[in-house]
């Protein structure tokens, strides 16, 4: 009996794609493809799959065309904002992310981010090597936790994690979803939900974990900058775009908030002269929340479970919806 065919398409090194791939369940293949992706050989190996994996790679609209028998493109990240949803439709194929299965990563880095920001951690361990001992903290200039209120901004599997890290360290929290949680959700979560106009006004903190859609695009701009305190700061573990970039360099540039914790970029890899990077109120990770060596392992038992319950005609978990939404 022939084996179902999975292909995954990631440009991940090969020893961590072959690691993945060990979760290949019984009764089916996975074949590795990390070159070529649009190749006339990658539409062949495409054409009879029934299941593609797909990570750090836009997948082409004509490989997705070549695969006749596709039924789901099971994505390992969070975010699928290079899908073409459109098509997908047309094609009648499913699409699903990770399902949350880096979600303690990158709750772990959005918190790693506030602490940063708050200890001047990077300027510290700067002046500590130049031989500048306690240079840049004057114990006027840091701060702690305890106390503070903490807005999240989309409370899906990251910020709900992020909520309870922080509360943790004595914060308050408080959030805005275009989709409010239940009040029992919220009561049992210690969370208050307030409008978005509230949440950049009254937080020391704002977290960004809401996905990149056509609504969420740039919304985070001077308008939303200038509602918040001159102490507070913003993190953003979410995608780039959902910040005006040049908005939030003059808010930084003029102090019209204190800081910024950035894994995400509207532009990745960033541009050396991006003026983010020259100032010392920010701190870049280079979209690295999510990656962890514990990560690889949940993403690939979530995507090969998916793939065999789809198999056996289930209906996929983790659905992602059109970013037209």
């Amino acid at each position: 009996m022939s084996k179902i065919k999975i292909v995954f398409i990631t440009n991940l090194p090969k020893h961590l794609a072959e690691v993945i791939a060990t979760y290949t369940p019984e009764g089916f293949e996975t074949t590795i493809i990390n070159e070529g992706i649009d190749s006339e050989n990658t539409h062949k190996i495409v054409e009879d799959t029934e299941f593609i994996i797909g990570y750090g790679i836009a997948l082409p609209d004509s490989l997705i065309k070549s695969a006749k028998n596709l039924k789901l493109i099971q994505l390992l990240s969070a975010g699928y904002d290079r899908m073409n949803f459109e098509l997908l439709a047309e094609l009648n194929i499913s699409c699903a992310n990770n399902g949350g299965a880096n979600s303690w990563a990158v709750a772990d880095h959005a918190v790693l981010l506030m602490l940063a920001l708050y200890k001047k951690l990077t300027l510290s361990d700067k002046g500590v090597r130049e031989g500048n001992w306690r240079g840049v903290v004057d114990g006027f200039n840091t701060y702690e936790m305890a106390n503070k209120k903490v807005g999240i901004f989309g409370i899906g599997n990251i910020g709900k994690k992020v909520a309870k890290r922080v509360q943790g360290f004595d914060c308050i929290v408080q959030y805005h979803d275009k989709y409010r949680l239940s009040e029992k959700e919220e009561e049992n979560l210690n969370l208050s939900y307030v409008e978005l106009e509230e949440l950049f006004k009254t937080s020391d903190i704002i977290s960004l974990h809401t996905p990149l859609t056509n609504e969420t695009k740039g919304i985070i701009n001077t308008q939303q900058l200038s509602l918040m305190k001159s102490s507070a700061i913003l993190i953003n573990t979410s995608r780039g775009p959902v910040v005006n970039e040049p908005d939030l360099i003059k808010a930084l540039q003029n102090n019209t908030i204190a800081g910024a914790g950035l894994d995400v970029m509207n532009t990745e890899p960033v541009e050396k002269d991006n003026p983010l990077l020259q100032l010392d109120n920010t701190i870049v990770t280079p979209h690295s929340a999510g990656t962890t060596w514990d990560t690889w392992f949940r993403r690939a038992e979530f995507a090969y479970s998916n793939i065999k319950s789809v198999h056996e005609g289930k209906a996929p978990l983790g659905v992602a919806k059109s970013y037209e939404n």
